[in-house]
């Protein structure tokens, strides 16, 4: 076998590979052997198969095989034992690649273009200054975390008198052009509504300060127009039924329902953090600091290796790409997408490819390493995350660890815990390594940042 690798360039690479007949000869011959072992051949014995009967059957099949894998295993160890950066998967040579006849002995030669990954020097050093956004949790985001517990604690309550976001129930009727119930009409009891998702203003008003008992007549076309869903939905029926309805209807409240947030007590305290956590609003509310601060640092963390990445861009500079190969290696992985897919993400794709290798290169420099505890830590951080968004701050380790190991065994869940892990443990060696602006923002400033 032979191997010849060209890079004149630096980023197109060229690599010709023989295979000779005395590369893959013995392989293909055991292969054949246990063929003959286990063919069955009418009118011979098992493992008596003419050997020639087998190589005419089998032979040029075991052969294709045998020198695919021989290519691909000598290919990948030749770039990994040369350190050849290598960008996707090496492509035939558009010119060079001649057809190959299997049915012959070989040689057989094959000619690939490889794309090359740029040389670059990417280095940080206390020199390199960053801005780092210290969130702090100021009484406005703490009130609305507050707020939001009330909310999922609180509950529905009877009204005399309809409020805001407060939920009629009541009897729906057709009208006839007098205004009287129509008979044979739409009837439809114990129907609820919204009036604060009514589209149409003049209609939305004829509910304000509706009391129970009250009738309220009102066209559903004009108060949700072009929303037939939303009408069907209010009169039990199918969409399709209710295209043409244009007549109006009366609405006899025979309910109104308000939402009650909980009241801040500690009853609340108990269940947002547990019976006797926390013994007044005072602790509540420094409670609710602590348990958002490490959210807040995940945000800052984030913004700062945002900032990294354009610090980085800028200081290593334009780079030079094998642009048309990478062309036809981006078209090859999406064929059903098409050129124009690829002309129109192709800037986009560079910039991700360019910001990769000179990241790869910051985790080389700051050895960085990620352990299976690494990814588990991020599984439970995730899932903890996923568990707050309802409410769920004091979910015990125990259940974490169940669903984590269970995220864990999907190879989909596992990359991308394993590049949130990297991305934290690098942002932790280079907040020690860049000297840090730091600047203390509120939310909602941070926000305004990252918009």
């Amino acid at each position: 076998m032979n191997i010849q690798f060209e890079n004149a360039d630096k980023v197109n690479g060229l690599m010709t590979i023989t295979i000779e007949k005395a590369d893959y000869e013995e392989k293909v011959m055991k292969t054949l052997k246990d063929y003959r072992k286990r063919a069955q051949v009418p009118g011979f014995r098992p493992g008596m198969v003419p050997m020639g009967l087998i190589k005419k059957q089998y032979g040029t099949a075991v052969k294709v095989e045998e020198v695919n894998r021989l290519l691909s295993d000598k290919l990948f160890e030749y770039v990994r034992e040369n350190k050849i950066q290598m960008l996707g998967e090496p492509l035939p040579n558009e010119e060079k690649q001649q057809p190959q006849d299997f049915e012959q002995d070989g040689p057989f030669t094959f000619v690939f273009d490889i794309a090359v990954a740029p040389e670059m020097t990417v280095s940080l050093t206390g020199r390199d200054k960053i801005d780092y956004y210290v969130i702090e949790a100021d009484d406005k985001l703490i009130d609305e975390q507050v707020q939001m517990y009330a909310s999922q604690a609180g509950e529905f309550v009877q009204a005399q008198e309809w409020s805001g976001n407060d939920t009629l129930t009541g009897d729906i009727r057709q009208l006839d052009a007098e205004g009287n119930t129509l008979e044979g009409g739409i009837t439809v009891s114990g129907s609820m509504l919204m009036p604060s998702y009514i589209k149409g203003e003049d209609e939305k008003k004829k509910f304000e300060g509706a009391k129970p008992g009250d009738i309220i007549t009102f066209n559903l076309k004009k108060a949700y127009p072009d929303n037939d869903a939303e009408i069907a939905a209010l009169l039990k029926m199918e969409k399709e039924q209710v295209k043409d309805l244009e007549s109006d209807f009366s609405f006899q409240v025979t309910e109104i329902r308000h939402f009650q947030p909980a009241a801040v007590d500690q009853k609340l305290f108990d269940r947002v953090f547990g019976e006797g956590t926390v013994k007044d609003e005072k602790e509540f509310r420094q409670k609710i600091a602590d348990m958002i601060a490490p959210q807040l640092q995940s945000n800052s963390d984030y913004k700062f290796l945002l900032d990294v990445r354009k610090h980085m861009e800028k200081k290593v500079g334009e780079v030079t790409f094998p642009e048309a190969l990478l062309k036809r290696i981006m078209l090859n992985n999406n064929k059903d997408k098409g050129a124009d897919f690829v002309e129109k993400n192709f800037e986009q794709s560079i910039n991700e490819l360019k910001w990769h290798l000179i990241k790869e290169k910051l985790v080389a420099a700051n050895n960085i390493k990620v352990e299976d505890d690494d990814l588990k830590a991020v599984a439970k951080e995730a899932i903890r995350a996923q568990f707050a968004q309802y409410g769920m701050s004091n979910v015990p380790d125990d259940v974490l660890e169940n669903y984590a190991q269970e995220q864990l065994k999907k190879r989909e869940n596992v990359d991308n815990f394993v590049d949130r892990a990297v991305d934290q443990k690098l942002t932790v060696a280079l907040k020690g390594v860049v000297k840090l602006n730091e600047k203390k923002v509120t939310l909602e400033e941070f926000n305004k940042l990252m918009a």
